[in-house]
């Protein structure tokens, strides 16, 4: 169970550029898990990564941060972020 005292934020992001075929999803997956953070990652038909990512206010900044340029191959034109009501989630899988 996550401590009351926890700044939870929880975000919807859509990142379009050169982010799929190039580990993208496997990036984020394991940036997620090093900070401990919940959610998943996708590729999206219009070959758009999205990503649902939950946790502490700061590790889900860190998080962005590293989104905004992504793995070495990866070529990040835009990043759509939307805050959502965090769920508490458990876990970070890739969809």
């Amino acid at each position: 169970m996550t401590p009351l005292f926890v700044n939870m934020v929880r975000y919807l992001l859509i990142i379009t550029g050169r982010v799929q075929g190039v580990g993208f999803r496997y990036g984020a997956y394991h940036q997620a898990i090093s900070m401990g953070l919940n959610g998943y990652v996708r590729n999206l038909r219009d070959g758009s990564v999205e990503i649902e990512i939950e946790g502490e206010e700061t590790s889900v900044e860190r998080f962005i941060l590293w989104v905004k340029t992504g793995p070495p191959h990866a070529r990040v034109v835009s990043t759509v972020i939307e805050k959502l009501s965090p769920k508490y989630q458990d876990g970070f899988i890739i969809k």
